[in-house]
């Protein structure tokens, strides 16, 4: 019995004595764009993995499970070869882990089944601090370092030192594979189907002796080692165009057995400031009325360094402009506001865009990638003297001399078909997403076409439908007018949160499905019956739930500016109004044509409906409302140049 402890003793010793390094895990996830689990289950995965960041590392494979992203562009498409290598069988041509991947979110510790460590099963949200603990209780026969430097031409140069703290002999080929992944990507929209918009450690794509296959054959090690045996390599990481923040890049290395599977340390490389980034934020160009504009960029910092000159390259409807030389000292992290030699700007009314471009900074910038800007303007040198009926029916947006600004490029507006004001068919409206924008405090606007309104009190009336995504949601719409080229604004309306709302909450992206869902906004606009008006709608975002805009008219009672009688609309009076026998439906117009007349109840009912040919001047529809019930009614008036819709109270 002595001998045996003895013995028990010194195995004790030898083990203490050459297993030495501690363990830094490597936690696998094999999650997908399209896997409705992997989104409600990450978030709280990524609270643990940091919470436990010295004792286990990330790579997160964007596998195609349930389904592969049907999208052009996804975080599985970009790194399509590697991600399938390395969840497939080998029958399929892949690694060929044992057990397989068969489903998402699953995972590996170490390149075992998390159950080996505890776990109740591989779901990652069965992965808990213990499990954690248990798998980095096992000390390495490795120890493993992961320094980086940036180098020529924005590659990144990554120098790996091992050193075997213990005797190991590997079951099969012995491999240190590195992977580049993102620590963080906030998308804007979701790149597949399941909501997903935020990804913590994917994997971008994988590194070694080859540069096509990474991966598959990373780096080849010794199969036999002992104590004080070391292997130092360097890797020359180019990061690929999609990768979407620099400042964001990681690597983690990790040495594998091919012939279990079993990981035996792993290592990483974090992410890092640029050395010197400068980043076009964004742009800004007024309403211009002549034939130059001095735009106004905003310029940040992302380096470490101090940025003392650059060029800016600008460019209007993508014609290059005269370039401005700045010269002063921006600091590490900070951002400038800075107005531009002047631009040549086309006289043609309508939108047009102007983007720019940094170069020449007084050291080479490390990520070009994030040094142009762009956005759109309006010119307003034509002040139109016919009216705006817009219903949205033409796929052309913006439409024809209406301007759209999104100085961020986030979510903004967009033509759809799935709404329309009190689901009039066919369903075409506008819409803002505030339920996709993250960016609180985001404003966007549209612009109206300029417009001269000399003559009777003009009115602006439009269709709107909104929900809070919660009760606390406060987005925000303005309508500001200007009479003096957008040198000052009045506002004309302002609505927002609960007030605004024409919807119970609504926690999923909004849709309007019933016509109670949409209300009308007239406003009679005293004192702005001039010749050169300009309307903008303004969004201000809480990144609450879609808002809605249809039948968007603006027009004045009579004068020279404009006639009653519209040149390129309709005018559509109701007589009388309320109504209990009969009602009148007069349709003036400027030009010969069809239209359809549809009347609707208050739940959506279509109660009549005709075909009409227009004269030129004024058509009348003589309509019996003595069979339809009390109420208020929708009458809508199609034809091939608008859509307008106005109210009939029937009484008994």
């Amino acid at each position: 019995m002595k001998k045996n402890l003895l013995t028990f003793s010194a195995v004790a010793l030898f083990m203490a004595a050459s297993a030495q390094t501690p363990r830094l895990s490597l936690y696998e996830e094999f999650t997908g764009e399209t896997c409705p689990p992997c989104a409600s289950t990450n978030p709280g995965l990524n609270v643990k993995l940091a919470a436990n960041a010295s004792k286990i590392v990330a790579i997160k494979w964007q596998v195609p499970i349930p389904s592969a992203p049907s999208n052009t562009w996804s975080l599985y498409q970009t790194n399509k070869t590697e991600i399938d290598w390395r969840w497939r069988s080998i029958a399929s041509g892949g690694y060929g882990y044992t057990p397989a991947i068969n489903s998402a979110p699953s995972s590996k510790i170490d390149g075992q089944e998390a159950t080996v460590f505890g776990a109740s099963s591989g779901h990652p949200a069965n992965l808990n601090n213990n499990v954690i603990s248990t798998a980095q209780s096992f000390t390495s026969a490795f120890s493993v370092t992961m320094n980086r430097a940036w180098g020529n031409a924005g590659a990144i140069n990554l120098t790996v030192s091992i050193v075997a703290t213990a005797p190991f002999t590997s079951v099969g080929n012995l491999v240190f594979r590195t992977v580049m992944v993102e620590r963080l990507i906030q998308f804007s929209v979701q790149p597949g189907t399941n909501g997903e918009k935020d990804f913590e450690d994917a994997a971008i794509r994988s590194y070694g002796t080859s540069s096509t296959t990474g991966l598959q054959t990373g780096v080849a090690m010794a199969s036999t080692w002992t104590i004080g045996q070391t292997q130092t390599f360097t890797l020359s990481c180019m990061p690929p165009t999609y990768v979407r923040k620099k400042s964001e890049i990681a690597f983690v290395g990790f040495i594998q057995d091919d012939g279990n599977q079993k990981v035996a340390q792993a290592v990483r490389a974090d992410k890092q400031a640029l050395p010197d980034d400068a980043q076009a934020l964004s742009a800004s160009v007024p309403v211009v009325c002549s034939n130059t504009a001095a735009p106004t960029i905003n310029v940040k910092n992302l380096g470490l360094n101090p940025i003392t000159s650059m060029v800016i390259t600008p460019y209007v409807d993508g014609v290059m402009g005269n370039t401005t030389s700045w010269s002063g000292n921006l600091a590490p992290g900070a951002s400038t506001l800075l107005v531009l030699n002047s631009v040549t700007v086309p006289t043609v009314s309508g939108s047009h865009t102007f983007s720019y471009n940094i170069s020449s900074t007084n050291n080479p910038d490390v990520d070009p990638t994030n040094n142009t800007a762009k956005t759109t303007f309006m010119v307003a040198t034509n002040f139109i003297g016919t009216p705006v009926s817009e219903g949205f029916s033409v796929t052309t947006f913006p439409p024809s001399a209406w301007t759209m600004v999104n100085a961020n490029a986030g979510p903004s507006w967009s033509r759809v078909i799935s709404a329309g004001a009190y689901q009039m068919t066919p369903l075409h409206s506008i819409k803002y997403d505030f339920y996709n924008n993250g960016a609180i405090g985001d404003q966007d606007e549209i612009y109206l076409p300029a417009i001269n309104l000399t003559g009777g009190p003009p009115v602006l009336s439009f269709d709107i439908s909104y929900a809070q995504r919660t009760s606390a949601s406060a987005d925000q719409l303005d309508v500001f007018l200007s009479d003096n080229c957008g040198a000052t604004w009045t506002n004309v309306y302002s609505n927002n949160g609960s007030a605004m709302a024409t919807s119970a909450p609504v926690p999923n992206s909004f849709i309007p499905a019933d016509l109670s869902e949409w209300t009308s906004v007239n406003l009679t606009l005293n004192n702005w019956n001039k010749p050169n008006v300009i309307c903008k709608f303004v969004t201000t975002s809480d990144k609450g739930n879609n808002l809605y805009l249809d039948n968007i008219n603006l027009a004045q009672s009579e004068g020279t500016g404009l006639s009653v009688i519209k040149a390129n609309a309709l005018d559509v009076r109701v007589y009388p109004n309320p109504s209990n026998e009969f009602a009148n439906i007069s349709v003036a117009s400027n030009k010969a044509g069809n239209a359809k007349i549809t009347v609707m109840n208050a739940i959506g009912q279509v109660v009549y409906e005709k075909q009409v040919a227009l004269l030129v001047g004024s058509t009348g529809v003589y309509m019996d409302v003595r069979s339809l019930a009390a109420g208020v009614y929708n009458v809508a008036v199609d034809s091939e140049n608008a859509h307008i819709v106005t109210k009939l109270t029937v009484s008994k």
